[in-house]
């Protein structure tokens, strides 16, 4: 899929803030196959292929990051901070703070480097409340997963200036619900499928799965979603953003069903809790033409590659810089 892009990320210098997270790690790999010259910027203390610089540092310092893109011909710029929607609504300001300075100081460093190219991974929480989601719609309004939305709109908001005042001409891309290896497994804060794994391997029986299971959500594979920032970088947003989801709708009753099918466990609805928004799914129409994007693994295909990379990595998010504890 991204054979063709070679000639123009072979031997290139490239930066990937927040490498060593889900989407990150597969960017990073992505990117060596490539025959560039990956580093990656983290808190977390985790193992990626030796070919990688990974330094250990932190985005909310300018320093640091003016540093670290010194002589970097891309930045692919995913840092940021993940979490159940519980938890982002319990701890705001854990989620706000550190995701407007990581936007701010790379942003700015890679400014003052010069930087050729860079990417910027925004969210489907940015988008007001709305079923199918389409980049010329839902624009305005508040976004659906409040301070997460706002800071990633702030993010996009500041490209636009620096679009404006100095015609650098970043990419932006708004993923959906991303899961794959290297995913948050964390009990306490992980998003649904992370979450419902780490359960069912905690032998939870029956594994109660909140609301009736009739809610649609569009789950992305993070190798999906990696090639298509990659692809963004290379091909660019014409001074927008894409959409990179699956462009698929699957109820949680299915996703459920379909870790039934390679998972032995028991399972039961429990409609008292809530279950979110009735219907969220992207329209991946603009990213199919304007950068080639093209998801091909399959549900079932995803869930067993996160499931058998979970079992053998149960114990990684503890290595992981944990933002709701500080």
């Amino acid at each position: 899929m991204l054979k063709e892009l070679k000639p123009s990320f072979k031997d290139k210098k490239v930066l990937v803030t927040g490498g060593t997270g889900l989407i990150g790690r597969e960017v990073s790999r992505l990117l060596l196959e490539l025959g560039a010259q990956v580093r990656v910027a983290s808190l977390d203390k985790v193992k990626l292929d030796p070919n990688i610089d990974l330094v250990y540092g932190d985005l909310t310092n300018l320093d640091f990051c003016i540093n670290q893109t010194k002589g970097i011909d891309y930045v692919l710029h995913l840092a940021g901070v993940k979490g159940s929607i519980e938890v982002t609504k319990a701890k705001p300001a854990s989620f706000f703070v550190p995701l407007l300075m990581f936007n701010t100081n790379v942003l700015e460093a890679a400014r003052r480097n010069n930087v050729k190219k860079l990417v910027y991974t925004s969210s489907i929480g940015a988008y007001s409340s709305a079923e199918v989601f389409i980049e010329t719609e839902n624009r305005e309004g508040a976004p659906q997963d409040m301070f997460p939305g706002w800071a990633k709109r702030m993010a996009e908001l500041q490209i636009q200036a620096y679009r404006q005042q100095y015609g650098l001409d970043w990419a932006v891309v708004r993923p959906c619900n991303v899961y794959g290896p290297g995913d948050n497994f964390d009990p306490v804060n992980a998003m649904v499928i992370p979450s419902l794994m780490m359960r069912i391997a905690n032998g939870e029986k029956p594994l109660k799965v909140w609301g009736d299971g009739s809610a649609v959500r569009d789950f992305a594979y993070s190798t999906d979603v990696a090639i298509g920032t990659i692809q963004a970088l290379h091909y660019g947003t014409r001074g927008d953003f894409v959409n990179l989801g699956s462009g698929l709708g699957y109820s949680i009753r299915k996703l459920v069903e379909t870790m039934r099918e390679f998972i032995d466990f028991e399972f039961e609805f429990d409609s008292s809790k809530p279950a979110g928004f009735p219907k969220r799914v992207m329209d991946i129409s603009r990213a199919r033409e304007w950068i080639n994007y093209d998801p091909k693994t399959s549900l079932r295909e995803g869930l067993e590659n996160t499931w058998k990379w979970f079992l053998e990595n149960k114990d990684e998010y503890l290595q992981k810089q944990n933002y709701f504890k500080l």
